[in-house]
């Protein structure tokens, strides 16, 4: 598991909006007294809006300077999977993730693994292939994804999948435009974020009620193991 895009993960904490539907959803399936952990934590964005709502949560983050930042904030952080025991946590989320690892499967079963009886795991992923930029190149992803594979894959691990759908419908539209005529480099314009989390984004929720059946930047699944 390897990762680059330490600069595109501070920009992103612009996204004010976009940022708090993650922590709103993140927190929807969570319980009093449960063991969270923030899988491929980054810098520890969400972890320590999670933990602010009063969560016990700890990260797990491989980049060893990234695991530094989160561990400056005062957050527990570990760097391996193979660190945690067998069904010791409770809930599990991870963010925009999956897609920087080869084997996606097999670390699916590593997180149901680690789930206790009845846990719930939160993913997260980029949507559509189409969609893949030099952002995508530039942070290391693998692969974006489609709805009915991202839940094929959790199934076959053994998981019972109780929500999947689209988010961002308009972040589609705006995802295929930076492919088109977007940076080469796969930077991303802080004003132009700003912009569109402001004021694309919260019209995109909206219209997430009629598309997300089809249609999103990215996939969101909400399982059970």
């Amino acid at each position: 598991m390897k990762y680059s895009g330490t600069d595109n993960l501070e920009i992103m904490t612009c996204a004010v909006k976009y940022n708090k539907f993650l922590v709103d959803a993140i927190i929807e399936h969570a319980r009093p007294n449960q063991k969270v952990l923030d899988f491929g934590a980054g810098i520890g964005l969400f972890a320590t809006k999670v933990a602010a709502e009063g969560l016990d949560v700890s990260c797990l983050e491989p980049d060893k300077n990234q695991a530094k930042v989160i561990e400056s904030k005062g957050l527990r952080v570990v760097c391996s999977i193979d660190e945690l025991s067998d069904g010791s946590i409770d809930y599990i989320y991870t963010l925009n993730v999956l897609e920087h690892i080869d084997n996606d499967s097999q670390t699916i079963h590593d997180l149901k693994r680690v789930l206790a009886p009845e846990g719930v795991l939160f993913v997260y992923v980029p949507a559509f292939q189409i969609l893949f930029s030099s952002m995508d190149k530039k942070v290391g992803h693998f692969r974006r994804y489609r709805k009915d594979h991202l839940v094929r894959l959790l199934e076959d691990s053994g998981f019972t999948v109780i929500r999947a759908e689209y988010v961002d419908s308009l972040g589609f539209l705006a995802s295929l435009l930076y492919r088109i005529i977007g940076s080469k480099t796969g930077s991303v314009n802080e004003k132009t974020l700003m912009l569109y989390d402001r004021f694309i984004f919260p019209i995109s929720r909206l219209l997430d009620v009629m598309f997300k059946g089809f249609l999103g930047k990215n996939v969101m699944v909400f399982c059970k193991k």
